[in-house]
């Protein structure tokens, strides 16, 4: 694979001055202030299954309701609120007829979540990173001028745009890689209940003027959502196949994983500027993931790379 270390590398720093240069100045409070032992505790075990999950996110919500600047006015139980609600309807979806391997999708949530959770135990932890994107939230967890409906909208940045294909791979290292195989429909059942949840969780995080944009826009904004769900969703399954090349050299995954990170990082603090959130994140992470994985793969086409690999 045409993988080229330096570019890369540069990318990561050009990405990182980036995001300097728009983020919005805020007083960051770094931890979990009152409350770190609870959440180290929280965090500490990794889940097993769904089920675990959901206690899990549950016993988080309590936390953060509790926290500063006022009950449940932390910026970051918004986003655990949306998160609990979504994987509840995926635990219920488990336990139907719909799913065609059940196992494969339990891991996959089970994956997805310990990163959050992981992100969470990090921050405020000395000489230990928190990914760039999820920084971008949780730097602001005590900052009322971000709304929560904006605090929800960064999570789902973080957890789709920078962990939803490490998770794939995580699962796949468990259970087998499947590519577009039988689980893949499962994968899209996801998107399902995003479509049907959105609405509906968008609606209760809004302030009276995202209210008033709602009432105006009507379906037009439900529609947008369902395609940013959709679009994003997509990415990361070709994120992580692409990740997936690269498992067998950890500086090269490594690099490729902190350039995904903050290519996130960057979509999260331009979001903060008013701009519209399809526009922001379709065009962010298509012209930031092309051009790193141009540099990771040359300019060769997938059939060029396959017939490459075979000789």
């Amino acid at each position: 694979m045409n993988f080229d270390r330096e570019k890369v590398e540069a990318s990561a720093d050009r990405l990182r001055e980036c995001r300097k240069r728009i983020q919005k100045d805020v007083e960051v409070i770094n931890g979990w202030t009152p409350s770190e032992q609870a959440m180290a505790d929280a965090c500490r075990v990794p889940p097993e299954d769904i089920a675990g999950v959901v206690a899990r996110l549950k016993v988080l919500q309590e936390i953060l309701d509790e926290m500063p600047p006022s009950p449940r006015a932390h910026r970051v139980a918004a986003f655990n609120s949306l998160y609990l609600t979504i994987t509840q309807r995926v635990e219920r979806h488990l336990q139907g007829k719909d799913v065609v391997d059940k196992n494969w999708l339990e891991v996959l949530d089970v994956e997805f979540a310990r990163l959050y959770f992981r992100a969470l135990s990090t921050w405020g932890v000395p000489d230990v990173d928190t990914p760039d994107a999820w920084e971008v939230l949780f730097r602001r967890a005590q900052d009322q001028r971000m709304s929560t409906l904006e605090a929800a909208v960064l999570g789902v940045n973080a957890h789709i745009n920078r962990d939803l294909s490490l998770a794939l791979i995580a699962t796949w290292k468990r259970l087998g890689y499947t590519g577009d195989g039988p689980q893949h429909p499962d994968y899209l059942l996801v998107n399902k209940i995003f479509y049907e949840e959105i609405p509906p969780l968008r609606r209760r995080f809004a302030n009276a003027w995202q209210m008033e944009i709602d009432r105006c826009v009507g379906e037009l904004d439900d529609w947008s959502q369902r395609v940013l769900v959709r679009t994003t969703r997509a990415r990361a399954w070709e994120q992580a196949e692409r990740l997936w090349e690269l498992q067998d050299d950890k500086e090269d995954f490594d690099r490729a994983v902190l350039v995904q990170d903050r290519i996130a990082a960057v979509a999260g603090e331009t979001l903060l500027h008013g701009a519209s959130i399809v526009r922001v994140l379709w065009l962010t992470m298509r012209a930031a993931a092309a051009n790193l994985w141009h540099t990771v793969r040359g300019n060769r086409s997938p059939k060029e790379l396959e017939a490459a690999g075979k000789k």
